[in-house]
């Protein structure tokens, strides 16, 4: 399965009190790494959100957050006129049983506890009473981020393929350069043999010298590498079709692939095998910073 790890989803649902969205971000992270950002009301809910945010959403560093738009009034708090009464009534008589002043202005009583009621917590008791109001919410908001993450991943995809068939290229002229490159080398390897020996006046010993370059050859054999990146890459494209997010088995694979072809670069100096080289590691290097955004 192909998801990339950066996306954005979103969610809104109407209260009768107000308008709450729901924004959700996710970027490229090795974990699963969330953050939760609510207002003062439904603090209540972070917990929650997290944990149906772990069962919904693989890799990546993920944040929610949430804003409450209220409409006009609801924010307004209720008074409690008899209550306020009430208080200012008890007021009146104490004083004139001490002979104090009678307060004219009860605007100062408002501060009373009971005398207005917190008019915020409307949100904060939505949320206690009907959570599943609210999971509905953030599952809105991660299908919202998932049809974004699958897009995204179907892009990184294409090039990911793009630049595979690109490396399948590369293979098969470092394979048949080598063809040529290893009876160049060989053949050079034989004839400075020769040159030392006649140099010294030495005796020629073909089987002697055959052994000799029969262990050096052994030495710039890169056809086990070969093999082995070709099947590093078959296996690459196969992983890309499984089911599951794929994206630290690729990652594995493309260090499994890089490896083979440093090898070969060491061991043959041959410069436009060399350069070959340079063009694989060009193109590998490419597919590895895509993968990087895989989930």
């Amino acid at each position: 399965m192909f998801l990339s790890m950066t996306g954005f989803g979103s969610m809104s649902h109407e209260f009768s009190w107000g308008k709450v969205l729901f924004e959700i971000t996710s970027v490229n992270h090795k974990y699963q790494d969330f953050t939760v950002r609510f207002p003062r009301e439904l603090s209540s809910l972070e917990n929650r959100m997290i944990a149906l945010m772990r069962n919904s959403i693989g890799r990546g560093k993920v944040r929610l957050s949430a804003e409450i738009t209220w409409n006009p009034g609801a924010r307004i708090p209720p008074l409690d006129d008899e209550g306020l009464m009430t208080l200012f009534n008890q007021i009146r008589r104490i004083s004139k049983r001490n002979n104090l002043d009678t307060p004219s202005d009860i605007t100062t009583l408002l501060a009373v506890p009971g005398v207005l009621d917190d008019a915020s917590n409307i949100a904060e008791e939505t949320a206690h009473e009907n959570p599943e109001i609210w999971d509905e919410i953030l599952l809105g908001a991660v299908d919202s981020l998932m049809e974004m993450k699958r897009s995204e991943g179907a892009k990184l995809r294409a090039k990911i393929e793009a630049d595979l068939k690109i490396l399948d290229g590369i293979i098969e002229s470092l394979k048949g350069r080598w063809s040529v490159a290893s009876s160049e080398a060989l053949e050079g390897l034989r004839t400075r043999i020769v040159a030392v020996m006649e140099h010294y006046d030495l005796e020629i010993d073909e089987a002697r010298i055959a052994q000799e370059i029969t262990l050096m050859s052994d030495r710039w054999d890169v056809s086990e590498e070969i093999v082995r990146l070709e099947a590093h890459t078959e296996k690459f494209r196969q992983t890309m079709n499984i089911k599951e997010p794929c994206g630290k088995k690729l990652d594995f694979l493309i260090q499994e692939m890089n490896r083979e072809i440093n090898t070969m670069g060491s061991k043959v100096n041959d410069a436009e095998f060399r350069w070959g080289v340079v063009e694989a590691k060009t193109c590998i290097e490419r597919i590895r910073e895509q993968i990087q955004n895989i989930e």
